[in-house]
């Protein structure tokens, strides 16, 4: 390593053009090399399941800087640069076409891939998934041909999907193995609201449904087996049952991995001079006092920030609560906090959940450890104090939309 002073990136999506713009902006005069396997420029990927899925937004939209920018920043972007080996200890890279490039500082932005279904027939043409800008154009044809689709997994990415498909015209069924939407994320009581929000737009929502098989002839999908013998027929078949973090470049250079690459709070692997942030970082949280990965936004854009001062040196941690958003039809929302399942005593409801205008919190305790705001804005600050805060609150006063948010917090 003596004498180099590059940082390398791997991984060019949002987390990995956010890590470096903050070495720029932090004064990094040194070699900055961004690599990625995908051929686009990085981008932002919510709007492929909103926004850009939807048609209300274009393509350029979704990138996170203009063409140029990477040039005008002395950044070497290198696209469809796929890296196969790291060196923790030589502090090199290998390349898929057999290059080594050395490095001073390592940040792994790898994100995840999507989880495929293991029922048979889930390799036919036509069943689909959703996590880069083509597939979203694939999406998008998809919905313009079909009539009828069937969507696997009633997560984010499955109901967001299943949104754009009805505004399109198309017949959706949904199936999903928990008793509610979402319930893993959000537990039964609020799972349910966005069941009956679907279901009120003439989803076919069939919840803990079991899959045999998905069905097809010459090569293509014509439907779903139900474990029960019921079949669904669907001119295509979106699969969103989660992704998995693409950390084996990470645990085959031995560092510590475990549902992602393991990192401390300043997002510092188990190797001083190569951290991880985004997707794949599973992170400790100083506030929550465990370790955490977190599949959002908010995290592929904020953490980079704090990964690429921690490089330089900078005496940084991240404590940023998690934060995600969903545009469903007529309901918006936005979520602060982070709740394991079954890890809260109760919900506390505020406002109408009848209307869809509501702001929900998960209570352990008396202590607020997550908030979600439907269709009510400018509470995301007030939310985001009370779960820092630690504090107990009084239940009346949360659940009362007379008394402001913000004056729960006491200093």
């Amino acid at each position: 390593m003596a004498g180099n002073t590059a940082f390398m990136i791997v991984g060019a999506g949002l987390a990995g053009a956010k890590a470096a713009e903050t070495l720029r902006a932090e004064g990094f005069d040194g070699p900055v090399v961004l690599l990625g396997d995908e051929r686009e420029r990085p981008y932002e990927r919510p709007p492929l399941s909103k926004s850009y899925l939807l048609g209300t937004s274009g393509k350029e939209q979704t990138f996170v800087h203009p063409p140029d920018w990477y040039a005008r920043h002395g950044v070497d972007l290198r696209l469809g640069t796929a890296v196969t080996g790291i060196d923790p200890d030589g502090h090199h890279l290998t390349l898929a076409d057999g290059s080594r490039h050395d490095y001073a500082k390592l940040l792994l932005t790898t994100g995840a891939t999507p989880r495929p279904l293991p029922v048979p027939g889930a390799d036919l043409d036509g069943v689909l998934c959703l996590r880069r800008l083509e597939d979203s154009d694939r999406l998008k044809e998809t919905f313009r041909a079909a009539s009828r689709v069937v969507v696997i997994g009633a997560g984010w990415i499955g109901l967001e999907t299943t949104a754009a498909a009805r505004a399109a015209g198309v017949e959706v069924t949904v199936l999903e193995s928990a008793q509610v939407p979402l319930q893993r994320v959000l537990g039964r009581e609020v799972g349910r609201i966005f069941a009956e929000l679907h279901t009120d737009h003439g989803v076919d929502l069939r919840c803990g449904a079991q899959i045999a098989r998905i069905t097809g002839g010459d090569g293509r999908v014509d439907g779903v087996l139900l474990a029960d013998g019921t079949r669904i027929e669907a001119d295509a078949v979106i699969v969103g049952v989660g992704v998995t973090p693409n950390s084996g470049l990470a645990a085959a250079a031995g560092l510590d991995v475990g549902n992602g690459v393991r990192v401390d709070a300043r997002l510092c692997t188990s190797h001083p001079d190569i951290y991880a942030a985004g997707d794949v970082a599973s992170a400790f949280h100083p506030l929550l006092g465990k370790h955490i990965r977190v599949e959002h936004w908010a995290n592929a854009r904020n953490q980079p920030k704090t990964a690429a001062r921690a490089m330089l040196g900078q005496d940084v941690v991240y404590d940023g609560l998690p934060y995600f958003f969903t545009d469903q039809y007529d309901l918006g929302m936005e979520y602060t906090g982070y709740v394991d399942p079954d890890a809260y005593d109760r919900i506390v409801f505020r406002g109408s959940t009848e209307d869809r205008e509501f702001i929900a919190f998960w209570l352990a305790g008396r202590r607020v450890l997550a908030g979600m705001n439907v269709n009510i804005w400018d509470a995301t600050v007030p939310i985001r104090a009370l779960v820092a805060s630690g504090q107990t609150v009084d239940e009346r006063a949360l659940a009362d939309p007379e008394v402001p948010l913000d004056s729960l917090v006491r200093e």
